[in-house]
C-alpha cells in the first residue's frame, strides 16, 4: 500500500462560552545571506458561527488513510517535489555546494521559517502547486518577514509596492500587507500560479518571471523563438540575477530531497499549525497584545510583521496571529480587556508656539501618528485648533521591532570614527541625488543609513540622517546648545557666526518651524577661530 502523505489537521477550537464579538479563525501561518566567500484561506475548512457570542472557529477536514501523517513538514515538502533539479548543470551544482557548506545558515533559516512553513505548505497543497515553492522565501528573504531590498521589495515574498498593490496587499501608515505572512503568502501563490499559466505550465519560466518580471521573460522567449532557438529557461538571455535565481531554488529542492547525500541536516519543523489568527474587533496596542499572548514584543511582531507601528490599524487590518497554544486564553483576554487598558486618546488644543514634534514628545507618541489620525499632510498646525493624540501603552523604546526603532538603529549604525551626524528634514524639491551631492556622500549611503532603497521617493517633512567626515579644519567643533528664553534662530546664528539655513539643516526639529522653544537642544558646528 502506497503511503499517503497528508498535512495534520488543526482541531476545532470551540469557544462558545466567551462573550463579545471576538473572532478566532484558523490560519497557519529574519535578511541574512551567508557571505559568498565563506565556507486567507484555510484548507478544507468550514466556518461555524456561534450564537450569541459571535465567535467564529474553523476546523480542517482532511481525508486520511491508515498511515499517520509525518511529524516533520520537510517530509511533506519532500513528498510533493515535482520539478527536475538539473543537478548536472553547473549553475545548480554551484548553488548546491554553496548551501551545503553553510549548515549554520540553513539552521537559522529553518528557525525563522518555523512559524510560517506549515501554512505555506498547506496553501500549496490546497492549490495543487509544487512544494518547491515553499522554499522560495529562502531565496527571496531568508524567511525574514522584515526583509527590505535595494529594489524596494519587502517581506517574506519580497513584493515591490506596485505588485503588492496589484495583488491586493494594502500599504498604509499602520500596515504593510507585503510583510503580513498570511496575506503575502496568498498573494505570492496567486501570482506564481498566474505566471505558470502564462507560460503554459513551465515552472522554471514562472519562477524566473517572479524574479525578473513576466514581460522580460516573455521578451526573451520571443527573441529566441524568432531566432529559431530553444525557449526553455536555460536557453534564454536574462539578467544575471534572474539566471541565478532559478538554480538557487532547484539547489534547495535537491538538498531537501537528499539531505544525507550532501551532508546537510534539516532542522525539524513540526507538521502542525504554529499560529491562529484572532480578530479583536478593535485597534490593539502591540505591547498589550504581546503581553496578553505571553510573548516578547519582538517574537509577537515577527508573527505580525505587517503592523509597522505600535498598534494594529484603527479601522481595518486588526487581525493578529498568536501561537496555537495560547489562542483560547488570548481570545478571552482581548474580549474582556477594560477600556482603560486599550489605546488611549487625548483631545488636545494647540497652543501658541506648539509644533508637532513637541506635542508628540509631550504625549510619548509619534509625529506621523498624529498626522495619520488627524489627516495632516504636512507639519503646519494652528493655535486654537484641536488634535486627536493617540498614546501608546508603553514607552516608544519598548517597540524594538517597529519600523521606526529599526530605522533609529540603522541611522545610528551609520556613524564612523571621525564622522558627524546631520539630522535633515526633507524640503519640497529635495531629492536623494541632490542631498548626496550637497553633503559629499553617495545616494546608496543615504539609503543605507535610513533603511531605504536608493530609488525610494522622499517627501517633505521626512527626517533623514546623514553622516559626514569631520571637516579637515581642526578648529571646527560640534556644540550642543540649549535654547533659552528669548532666543530665536537668527539670534543664535548671529551668536555662533553661522547661518540660519545651517541651523535648520543641522537640526531637523526646527526645519520648517517658525518658532523654537526654551529647552530645545540644537546641534551647531562652529569655527572656533571665528568666535570672539
Amino acid at each position: 500500500m502506497t503511503k499517503k502523505i497528508v498535512l495534520k489537521p488543526l482541531a476545532l477550537v470551540f469557544l462558545s462560552s466567551l462573550a463579545g464579538c471576538t473572532q478566532l479563525s484558523q490560519f497557519t501561518s529574519v535578511t541574512d545571506q551567508p557571505a559568498a566567500n565563506s565556507t486567507n484561506k484555510p484548507l478544507g475548512t468550514e466556518t461555524t458561527t456561534l450564537e450569541p457570542a459571535k465567535i467564529e472557529a474553523t476546523t480542517t477536514v482532511v481525508e486520511v488513510d491508515t498511515d499517520l501523517p509525518p511529524e516533520d513538514v520537510w517530509e511533506v515538502i519532500r513528498a510533493g517535489l515535482t520539478l527536475e533539479t538539473h543537478v548536472d548543470r553547473r549553475a545548480v551544482e554551484q548553488q548546491i555546494a554553496f548551501y551545503s557548506q553553510h549548515q549554520s545558515y540553513l539552521n537559522r533559516v529553518a528557525t525563522r521559517a518555523t512559524p510560517f512553513m506549515y501554512h505555506i505548505v498547506r496553501e500549496l497543497e490546497e492549490r495543487e502547486l509544487p512544494t518547491e515553492l515553499a522554499l522560495l522565501p529562502i531565496v527571496e528573504s531568508a524567511f525574514d518577514p522584515f526583509a527590505y531590498s535595494h529594489g524596494r521589495a519587502s517581506g517574506l515574498w519580497q513584493f515591490i509596492p506596485s505588485t503588492g498593490t496589484y495583488f491586493g496587499l494594502a500599504q498604509n501608515w499602520w500596515y504593510d500587507g507585503r510583510r503580513d505572512p498570511v496575506a503575502a503568502t496568498d498573494a505570492a501563490l496567486t501570482y506564481l500560479a498566474q505566471l505558470n499559466r502564462r507560460f503554459d505550465g513551465d515552472w522554471e519560466l514562472a519562477v524566473a518571471s517572479y524574479n525578473g518580471g513576466g514581460g522580460r521573460v516573455n521578451s526573451a522567449v520571443r527573441r529566441n523563438r524568432e531566432a529559431g532557438q530553444e525557449t526553455d529557461f536555460w536557453s534564454l538571455d536574462l539578467p544575471r540575477e534572474t539566471e541565478g535565481y532559478v538554480p538557487k531554488l532547484l539547489a534547495l529542492a535537491e538538498i531537501v530531497a537528499n539531505p544525507e547525500k550532501y551532508g546537510v541536516t534539516l532542522q525539524p519543523i513540526p507538521n502542525e499549525p504554529y499560529f491562529v489568527a484572532v480578530d479583536p474587533g478593535y485597534q490593539l496596542d502591540i505591547s498589550k497584545a504581546a503581553e496578553l499572548a505571553g510573548l516578547e514584543e519582538s517574537a509577537f511582531r515577527a508573527m505580525n510583521a505587517g503592523y509597522t507601528k505600535w498598534a494594529t490599524s484603527p479601522r481595518s487590518h486588526q487581525v493578529v496571529n498568536v501561537p496555537v497554544g495560547v489562542a483560547e486564553e488570548f481570545v478571552q483576554a482581548v474580549a474582556s480587556l477594560p477600556e482603560n487598558e486599550r489605546i488611549k486618546f487625548e483631545r488636545y488644543q494647540i497652543r501658541d508656539g506648539d509644533a508637532l514634534s513637541l506635542i508628540a514628545s509631550r504625549f510619548n507618541t509619534q509625529v506621523d501618528a498624529i498626522r495619520a489620525y488627524n489627516d495632516l499632510r504636512g507639519s503646519s498646525i494652528r493655535a486654537g485648533d484641536y488634535l486627536l493624540i493617540p498614546i501608546p501603552a508603553a514607552p516608544l523604546e519598548y517597540y524594538r521591532s517597529s519600523d521606526w526603532q529599526r530605522l533609529a538603529r540603522a541611522q545610528q549604525r551609520g556613524g564612523q570614527s571621525g564622522a558627524y551626524r546631520i539630522d535633515y528634514r526633507v524640503e519640497r524639491g529635495d531629492s536623494l541625488w541632490e542631498l548626496a551631492r550637497e553633503h559629499g556622500v553617495n545616494v546608496s549611503d543615504i539609503a543605507r543609513w535610513n533603511n531605504m532603497a536608493p530609488n525610494d521617493p522622499i517627501r517633505p517633512g521626512q527626517e533623514l540622517v546623514m553622516w559626514q567626515r569631520t571637516p579637515v579644519q581642526a578648529n571646527t567643533r560640534r556644540v550642543s546648545y540649549a535654547v533659552r528664553q528669548g532666543d530665536s534662530l537668527a539670534r543664535i546664528a548671529q551668536k555662533f557666526k553661522v547661518s540660519v539655513s545651517d541651523l535648520r539643516r543641522w537640526n531637523s526639529a526646527v526645519s520648517g518651524q517658525k518658532y523654537i522653544q526654551p529647552g530645545q537642544s540644537l546641534i551647531i558646528f562652529v569655527d572656533t577661530n571665528n568666535q570672539s
